[in-house]
């Protein structure tokens, strides 16, 4: 029945009071949840360090937060720099009888830098000499000096120094514009899954593949030119990172328009939850896998976002590094979305719009051939002109 005077349904007063409401809280949780359980659970980091103090540097960051590291041991600065270069570590602690020096990479992520920086003067304020000794020493380590030698034995010891060995670009010296960067870029990937799939037309497989292809090149290529071009937030591997960009929006649009082709216009609403509303929180771009929930980092490294992040990052700042395992999800999710699109099946949205389409066609037919038959019929019926009087002349 139709509802003339504009009245909401019951239906739609439901929609509105219960169904959108429950919608938009689990959206507020899934990105406020995490955001709101940032802490460092098994982050691996290195020390650098023999015997005593290397046991002692361990119990202390053990002490200060149970469970937070994952700590490994490296014989010199050499070697722990090379961990970070390589991603194997976040960061490390060199300690020695001058103080702390902490190791870290600001490209690897500004919040887990800052962590080192707090944990680092814990473990400085530990490995600091007893109050019983020279006046000198004791003033220098309850300060915070960087500490030259005046070429004494009771020199003034380094308390605390800090090293970036990776640094963010001059552009992001921040990193706001790779952690922000990463929901619109998630957004544009299902636009263009919507666009290659639900255009209204039915076409085989193969040109929504060029268009995901093509598509997903092009945007990538537009992002890098806003976010290096214009902000220099990429500054290195220029082509490589093109690539990541690419592969990112293809692993996130492919599998998108892939549940559109098997499942119709449902399979937009599943992509945008599982991308926008799973992906995007649960990435770890803002922070690190290892800062969120265990549970939740272990998803988001396995969704395109999280794995797109990942490799973004890797392929910009540290070569390519620990980027085999992001670039093996991505790949996975690719190939299985552009498979699915592939099958070559018009979507159940074209099918249902050309078959309403032809319905209406037919209808508009039938009507004007019925109009022709009633018209027929009244000129048959008609009496000829001049017949009437004929018909009266005697």
């Amino acid at each position: 029945m139709k509802n003339p005077l504009g009245v909401l349904s019951w239906r739609q007063i439901v929609v509105t009071t219960v169904a959108l409401p429950l919608v938009i809280s689990l959206a507020v949780l899934a990105y406020a949840w995490p955001a709101a359980r940032i802490a460092p659970r098994d982050l691996p980091v290195g020390v650098v360090s023999t015997g005593a103090a290397a046991r002692g540097a361990v119990d202390a960051l053990d002490r200060a937060a149970p469970g937070a590291f994952d700590v490994h041991r490296y014989p010199d600065q050499a070697a722990a720099r090379s961990a970070i270069e390589h991603r194997d570590v976040y960061g490390a602690f060199v300690v020695a009888p001058g103080g702390v020096t902490v190791l870290e990479a600001t490209a690897a992520g500004p919040s887990v830098a800052q962590l080192l920086d707090a944990s680092g003067s814990r473990l400085a304020a530990h490995a600091a000499p007893p109050q019983g000794r020279t006046p000198t020493a004791s003033g220098s380590v309850s300060g915070t000096a960087s500490g030259a030698a005046s070429g004494t034995a009771a020199a003034a010891p380094a308390h605390l120094r800090t090293v970036d060995v990776v640094p963010l670009s001059a552009g992001d010296a921040r990193g706001v514009v790779f952690s922000s960067a990463l929901l619109p870029l998630t957004i544009c990937s299902i636009l263009i899954a919507l666009v290659v799939t639900m255009s209204g037309t039915v076409m085989p497989g193969w040109p929504r593949l060029v268009g995901l292809l093509t598509g997903c090149a092009a945007a990538a290529f537009a992002v890098y030119l806003v976010a290096q071009g214009f902000l220099g937030a990429l500054p290195h591997e220029h082509a490589a990172t093109w690539g990541a960009l690419a592969l990112t929006m293809l692993a996130i649009a492919a599998p998108t328009a892939g549940l559109v082709t098997l499942v119709g216009r449902a399979g937009l609403g599943m992509g945008a939850v599982l991308m926008v509303f799973m992906g995007n929180p649960f990435s770890g771009a803002t922070s690190a896998p290892e800062l969120l929930p265990t549970a939740v980092g272990d998803i988001g490294r396995l969704l395109p976002p999280g794995a797109g992040a990942a490799l973004v990052r890797g392929t910009a700042y540290f070569g390519g590094s620990g980027s085999a395992g992001p670039l093996t999800v991505l790949a996975l999710w690719s190939v299985l979305g552009l498979a699915a699109v592939a099958s070559g099946r018009p979507t159940p949205a074209d099918t249902g719009d050309n078959l309403l389409a032809e319905g209406r066609v037919a209808a508009l037919g039938q009507e004007a051939a019925e109009g022709r038959g009633e018209r027929l019929s009244l000129v048959r019926e008609m009496p000829a002109p001049g017949s009437e009087e004929r018909g009266r002349r005697p």
